[in-house]
Protein backbone atom coordinates (compact mmCIF):
# COMPACT_ATOMS: atom_id res chain seq x y z
CA UNK A 1 0.00 0.00 0.00
CA UNK A 2 1.22 3.26 -1.01
CA UNK A 3 1.56 5.93 1.70
CA UNK A 4 1.48 9.83 1.84
CA UNK A 5 2.54 11.56 4.94
CA UNK A 6 0.13 14.52 4.49
CA UNK A 7 1.96 16.45 7.44
CA UNK A 8 5.49 16.36 9.16
CA UNK A 9 8.39 19.13 9.27
CA UNK A 10 11.39 18.88 8.25
CA UNK A 11 14.09 20.78 10.66
CA UNK A 12 17.03 18.61 10.17
CA UNK A 13 19.94 20.19 12.97
CA UNK A 14 17.87 21.85 14.69
CA UNK A 15 18.14 21.09 18.52
CA UNK A 16 14.59 21.12 19.79
CA UNK A 17 13.67 18.41 16.60
CA UNK A 18 16.54 16.38 17.32
CA UNK A 19 15.79 15.15 20.73
CA UNK A 20 11.95 14.32 19.76
CA UNK A 21 12.98 12.64 17.14
CA UNK A 22 15.21 10.50 19.56
CA UNK A 23 12.01 9.96 21.38
CA UNK A 24 10.35 8.85 18.78
CA UNK A 25 13.20 6.63 17.78
CA UNK A 26 14.43 8.20 14.88
CA UNK A 27 17.02 10.50 13.65
CA UNK A 28 16.05 13.51 13.02
CA UNK A 29 18.31 13.54 9.44
CA UNK A 30 17.50 13.97 5.64
CA UNK A 31 18.70 10.60 5.35
CA UNK A 32 16.98 8.90 7.89
CA UNK A 33 13.56 10.19 6.95
CA UNK A 34 14.20 8.85 3.17
CA UNK A 35 15.38 5.97 4.47
CA UNK A 36 12.28 5.18 6.48
CA UNK A 37 9.72 6.48 3.89
CA UNK A 38 11.27 3.76 1.94
CA UNK A 39 11.32 1.22 4.19
CA UNK A 40 7.70 1.54 5.23
CA UNK A 41 5.78 2.60 1.54
CA UNK A 42 5.36 6.21 2.40
CA UNK A 43 5.96 7.69 -1.40
CA UNK A 44 5.61 11.38 -1.13
CA UNK A 45 5.18 14.12 2.72
CA UNK A 46 4.04 17.57 2.94
CA UNK A 47 5.96 19.62 4.87
CA UNK A 48 4.27 22.05 7.24
CA UNK A 49 6.56 25.15 6.52
CA UNK A 50 7.65 27.45 9.22
CA UNK A 51 10.68 28.88 7.38
CA UNK A 52 9.23 31.94 6.29
CA UNK A 53 7.97 33.57 3.07
CA UNK A 54 10.74 33.51 1.14
CA UNK A 55 10.68 30.48 -1.28
CA UNK A 56 14.46 30.22 -1.45
CA UNK A 57 14.13 29.33 2.09
CA UNK A 58 12.09 26.18 1.05
CA UNK A 59 14.55 24.03 -0.07
CA UNK A 60 13.37 20.21 0.74
CA UNK A 61 14.27 16.56 -0.10
CA UNK A 62 12.75 15.40 -3.61
CA UNK A 63 10.39 13.20 -1.91
CA UNK A 64 8.43 16.41 -0.48
CA UNK A 65 6.33 18.99 -0.96
CA UNK A 66 5.50 22.11 1.71
CA UNK A 67 2.45 24.68 2.88
CA UNK A 68 3.91 27.95 3.05
CA UNK A 69 3.59 29.12 6.43
CA UNK A 70 1.93 32.31 7.60
CA UNK A 71 3.20 33.01 11.54
CA UNK A 72 3.41 35.49 14.06
CA UNK A 73 6.09 37.36 12.42
CA UNK A 74 3.99 38.74 9.53
CA UNK A 75 0.82 38.91 11.62
CA UNK A 76 2.17 41.11 14.96
CA UNK A 77 1.32 44.28 12.90
CA UNK A 78 -2.08 43.30 12.19
CA UNK A 79 -1.95 43.18 8.68
CA UNK A 80 -0.03 41.29 5.66
CA UNK A 81 1.26 43.90 3.39
CA UNK A 82 1.68 44.17 -0.57
CA UNK A 83 4.85 42.54 -0.44
CA UNK A 84 4.36 39.66 1.97
CA UNK A 85 0.89 38.91 0.29
CA UNK A 86 3.20 38.99 -3.11
CA UNK A 87 5.64 36.70 -1.57
CA UNK A 88 2.84 33.98 -0.59
CA UNK A 89 1.92 34.13 -4.11
CA UNK A 90 5.18 33.74 -5.13
CA UNK A 91 5.12 30.00 -3.71
CA UNK A 92 1.62 29.23 -4.45
CA UNK A 93 2.97 29.21 -8.30
CA UNK A 94 5.57 26.86 -7.63
CA UNK A 95 4.82 22.64 -7.99
CA UNK A 96 6.83 22.58 -5.26
CA UNK A 97 4.23 24.36 -3.05
CA UNK A 98 1.26 22.46 -1.88
CA UNK A 99 -0.81 24.84 0.14
CA UNK A 100 -0.42 27.39 2.85
CA UNK A 101 -0.16 26.61 6.78
CA UNK A 102 -1.84 28.87 9.85
CA UNK A 103 -0.97 28.74 13.11
CA UNK A 104 -3.72 29.92 15.30
CA UNK A 105 -3.32 29.51 18.92
CA UNK A 106 0.83 30.05 18.39
CA UNK A 107 -0.51 33.20 16.52
CA UNK A 108 -3.24 35.32 18.30
CA UNK A 109 -5.34 35.57 15.72
CA UNK A 110 -8.77 33.98 14.58
CA UNK A 111 -8.69 32.27 11.42
CA UNK A 112 -11.99 34.26 10.55
CA UNK A 113 -9.93 37.36 10.89
CA UNK A 114 -10.31 39.70 7.52
CA UNK A 115 -6.60 40.10 7.88
CA UNK A 116 -6.65 36.52 6.39
CA UNK A 117 -9.06 37.19 3.30
CA UNK A 118 -6.63 38.11 0.53
CA UNK A 119 -4.57 34.81 1.72
CA UNK A 120 -7.92 32.49 1.39
CA UNK A 121 -8.15 34.67 -2.24
CA UNK A 122 -4.84 33.38 -3.10
CA UNK A 123 -5.29 29.77 -1.97
CA UNK A 124 -8.87 30.15 -4.53
CA UNK A 125 -7.37 31.39 -7.25
CA UNK A 126 -4.46 28.63 -7.24
CA UNK A 127 -6.09 25.87 -6.14
CA UNK A 128 -4.60 25.03 -3.00
CA UNK A 129 -5.75 23.96 0.40
CA UNK A 130 -5.26 25.93 3.93
CA UNK A 131 -4.18 23.48 6.12
CA UNK A 132 -4.60 24.82 9.87
CA UNK A 133 -3.24 23.93 13.19
CA UNK A 134 -6.48 23.11 15.41
CA UNK A 135 -6.56 21.51 19.13
CA UNK A 136 -3.15 21.25 21.80
CA UNK A 137 -0.03 23.42 21.09
CA UNK A 138 3.48 22.22 22.11
CA UNK A 139 3.68 24.96 24.52
CA UNK A 140 2.12 26.65 27.41
CA UNK A 141 2.61 30.37 26.05
CA UNK A 142 -0.28 29.43 23.18
CA UNK A 143 -3.94 30.05 23.15
CA UNK A 144 -5.81 27.20 22.84
CA UNK A 145 -9.17 29.79 22.18
CA UNK A 146 -7.58 30.33 18.69
CA UNK A 147 -6.80 26.90 17.91
CA UNK A 148 -10.08 25.57 19.11
CA UNK A 149 -11.87 23.71 15.90
CA UNK A 150 -15.21 25.65 16.13
CA UNK A 151 -13.04 28.62 14.63
CA UNK A 152 -12.85 27.22 11.43
CA UNK A 153 -16.44 26.83 10.92
CA UNK A 154 -16.79 30.30 9.73
CA UNK A 155 -13.97 30.46 7.68
CA UNK A 156 -15.46 27.61 6.14
CA UNK A 157 -18.81 29.39 5.40
CA UNK A 158 -17.41 32.39 4.08
CA UNK A 159 -15.04 31.00 2.08
CA UNK A 160 -16.49 27.99 0.17
CA UNK A 161 -14.10 27.90 -2.90
CA UNK A 162 -11.35 27.41 -0.31
CA UNK A 163 -10.33 23.70 0.63
CA UNK A 164 -9.41 24.17 4.38
CA UNK A 165 -7.32 20.90 6.38
CA UNK A 166 -7.81 20.60 10.07
CA UNK A 167 -4.85 19.95 11.15
CA UNK A 168 -4.80 17.02 14.79
CA UNK A 169 -8.52 16.74 13.59
CA UNK A 170 -8.48 19.14 16.47
CA UNK A 171 -7.39 16.98 19.00
CA UNK A 172 -8.99 16.79 22.30
CA UNK A 173 -11.69 18.57 21.26
CA UNK A 174 -12.85 15.74 18.67
CA UNK A 175 -16.64 16.29 19.14
CA UNK A 176 -16.57 19.52 17.73
CA UNK A 177 -14.12 19.35 15.57
CA UNK A 178 -16.41 16.43 14.04
CA UNK A 179 -19.45 18.78 14.06
CA UNK A 180 -17.08 20.86 11.76
CA UNK A 181 -16.28 18.36 9.67
CA UNK A 182 -19.34 16.68 8.90
CA UNK A 183 -20.87 20.42 8.39
CA UNK A 184 -18.70 21.70 5.61
CA UNK A 185 -18.17 20.29 2.38
CA UNK A 186 -14.89 22.33 2.25
CA UNK A 187 -13.48 20.87 5.29
CA UNK A 188 -11.13 17.56 5.48
CA UNK A 189 -8.64 16.99 8.56
CA UNK A 190 -5.29 15.18 8.94
CA UNK A 191 -4.78 12.43 11.43
CA UNK A 192 -1.17 13.81 12.87
CA UNK A 193 -0.13 14.11 16.26
CA UNK A 194 -2.11 12.06 17.96
CA UNK A 195 0.64 10.72 20.54
CA UNK A 196 4.12 11.52 20.74
CA UNK A 197 7.34 9.67 21.14
CA UNK A 198 7.47 5.72 20.70
CA UNK A 199 4.51 3.80 21.75
CA UNK A 200 3.71 -0.04 21.51
CA UNK A 201 0.46 0.00 19.62
CA UNK A 202 -1.13 -2.66 22.05
CA UNK A 203 -0.16 -0.93 24.74
CA UNK A 204 -0.96 2.47 24.16
CA UNK A 205 -4.91 1.41 22.81
CA UNK A 206 -5.40 -0.79 26.05
CA UNK A 207 -4.10 1.88 28.38
CA UNK A 208 -5.78 5.24 26.56
CA UNK A 209 -8.82 3.00 25.77
CA UNK A 210 -10.93 6.01 26.55
CA UNK A 211 -9.30 8.06 24.04
CA UNK A 212 -9.14 5.85 21.22
CA UNK A 213 -12.93 4.91 21.95
CA UNK A 214 -13.25 8.62 21.43
CA UNK A 215 -11.17 9.12 18.33
CA UNK A 216 -12.94 5.83 17.08
CA UNK A 217 -16.75 7.72 17.72
CA UNK A 218 -16.20 10.55 16.31
CA UNK A 219 -14.42 9.70 13.10
CA UNK A 220 -17.24 7.03 12.44
CA UNK A 221 -19.69 10.06 13.64
CA UNK A 222 -18.16 11.95 10.27
CA UNK A 223 -19.40 9.45 8.26
CA UNK A 224 -17.17 10.15 5.36
CA UNK A 225 -13.62 9.09 5.10
CA UNK A 226 -12.90 11.15 1.94
CA UNK A 227 -12.38 13.93 4.38
CA UNK A 228 -9.34 12.31 6.35
CA UNK A 229 -5.85 11.83 5.70
CA UNK A 230 -2.78 10.23 7.09
CA UNK A 231 0.12 12.04 8.76
CA UNK A 232 2.66 11.94 11.19
CA UNK A 233 3.70 15.69 12.85
CA UNK A 234 7.27 13.99 12.45
CA UNK A 235 9.93 13.94 13.83
CA UNK A 236 6.92 13.64 16.95
CA UNK A 237 5.85 9.81 16.42
CA UNK A 238 7.70 6.41 15.32
CA UNK A 239 6.52 6.07 11.90
CA UNK A 240 6.08 2.56 11.68
CA UNK A 241 4.07 2.48 14.87
CA UNK A 242 1.63 5.48 13.73
CA UNK A 243 0.82 3.56 10.79
CA UNK A 244 -0.29 0.68 12.66
CA UNK A 245 -2.36 3.34 15.15
CA UNK A 246 -4.14 4.71 12.28
CA UNK A 247 -5.07 1.24 11.23
CA UNK A 248 -6.16 0.56 14.12
CA UNK A 249 -8.47 3.98 13.67
CA UNK A 250 -9.57 3.77 10.12
CA UNK A 251 -11.57 0.24 8.71
CA UNK A 252 -9.39 -1.22 6.29
CA UNK A 253 -11.93 -0.88 3.34
CA UNK A 254 -10.59 2.99 3.66
CA UNK A 255 -7.62 2.92 3.92
CA UNK A 256 -6.33 3.45 0.72
CA UNK A 257 -8.36 6.64 0.73
CA UNK A 258 -7.19 7.92 3.83
CA UNK A 259 -3.16 6.65 3.96
CA UNK A 260 -3.14 7.85 -0.14
CA UNK A 261 -6.26 8.77 -2.51
CA UNK A 262 -7.30 11.73 -0.52
CA UNK A 263 -3.81 13.75 0.18
CA UNK A 264 -3.50 13.53 -3.61
CA UNK A 265 -7.22 14.91 -4.10
CA UNK A 266 -6.44 17.62 -1.88
CA UNK A 267 -2.83 18.58 -1.70
CA UNK A 268 -2.92 17.45 -5.53
CA UNK A 269 -1.42 15.01 -8.34
CA UNK A 270 2.34 14.10 -7.17
CA UNK A 271 4.85 14.91 -10.40
CA UNK A 272 7.07 12.25 -10.58
CA UNK A 273 10.22 13.54 -9.95
CA UNK A 274 8.94 14.35 -6.35
CA UNK A 275 8.06 10.01 -5.33
CA UNK A 276 10.31 8.01 -3.97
Amino acid sequence: MKIIDAHLHFCPGREYFDGIAVAAGHENTEEHLREEYRRLGIVHGIVMGNRGLDCREHRYPKELRYCVGIDTEELEKGYLNREELDRIEENLRLDTCAGIKLYPGYTSVYVSDPIYDPVYELAASYKKPVAIHTGATAGSNALLKYSHPLTLDEAAVAHPDVQFVMCHIGNPFLMDAAAVLEKNGNMAADLSGLWEQRMDVETFCREKRGYVEALQTWIEYVNNYDKFMFGTDWPLVNLEDYIGFIKRLIPEKAWEKVFYGNAVRIYGEIPSRFTC
